[in-house]
Formats: C-alpha cells, structure tokens, sequence
C-alpha cells in the first residue's frame, strides 16, 4: 500500500457493480404510497431488495426508500436482519451514513408483505458507480478512504462494530 501511495498510481477496480435487472425488478410503479412516501423512481437493486426515491408528501423532502423482497419480508430471520439494520442506522448520527427516518409496512398496491426503510437520500454516485468508472486516481480515492474510515469509526464507538 505504501508503494501505491508513493508512486502515485491509480486504485484499479476491483469488482464490477450489481446490475439493476429489470426482470427482478419489485415493480413499484411511481406514484406508488408506503404511508406518507410517495415513489417517484427506481435508484438502485440489490441482494436483499430495491432502493426507490420517493417524495415525503408532508415533509416536501425526497428521501430513499428500502424496499425488502417480499419473499424476504416473509422470512423471520431475514426480517429481523432488516429490522437490526433499521436499529443500527438510527442509533447513529454521523455526516458520512445515512440518517433514517422511519420503517413502513406497505399497502396492498406495494405487494403483499411490503417492508421498507425509510432515509435520507444522497445525491450523486455510490462506490460502485464511481469505480464501474474505471480506476480512481489517489487523489479521489483518499478522501473517499477518510469518509468511510470516518463512519466505521463512528459505528465502533457505538458498539455496532468491534
């Protein structure tokens, strides 16, 4: 790593991102209501679900919306994973994680056993997108290195982390 530093050169990827695949996809239509929220657009897939952004109708705020699969919601285990990581979020307060605003069950037009988290929603590319990129000069790659370094320590202080 030093030798990486020294030289200057460029972090190359190390992985390609998760690709939405729209066959897989939850459906949630905009214009969609979990509660207060209304979905205006799919950002983002992952393993356990889709990340929507939606608009908080009383707040007039945009947040992100977490949708769990519904085959997970139906899983206890999976649904208590959920759950602890709803927990975890709003026990922190760190400008580097994302502030959580609340839990929703969702309504019939969501699909049955609709679980979503509901938080802030931050512009602009994930770690992923960044390095699908291509490779991420030093210069960027260590503030990015500090920020994530930053919100692990903050974790390991509250004990969410050892």
């Amino acid at each position: 790593m030093r030798s990486l530093i020294a030289s200057g050169e460029v972090i190359p990827s190390a992985w390609p991102p998760r690709q939405y695949n729209p066959r897989r996809s939850l459906g949630l239509a905009p214009g969609t209501r979990l509660g207060v929220y209304e979905v205006t657009a799919q950002i983002g897939a992952g393993g356990m679900g889709e990340v929507y952004r939606a608009t908080d109708t009383k707040l007039k705020r945009q947040v992100a919306i977490k949708i769990l699969r519904s085959s997970l919601a139906a899983d206890p285990d999976r649904l208590a994973r959920f759950q602890r990581e709803a927990e975890v979020l709003a026990s922190l307060n760190h400008p580097n994680i994302a502030a959580i605003y609340g839990l929703e069950e969702g309504p019939a037009e969501a699909g049955a056993h609709t679980r979503a988290l509901v938080m802030e929603l931050v512009e602009g590319d994930d770690l992923s997108q960044r390095i699908a990129r291509g490779a991420i000069p030093l210069a960027e790659a260590l503030p990015i290195a500090k920020q994530i370094a930053e919100a692990l320590e903050a974790a390991h202080e509250q004990g969410i982390i050892q």
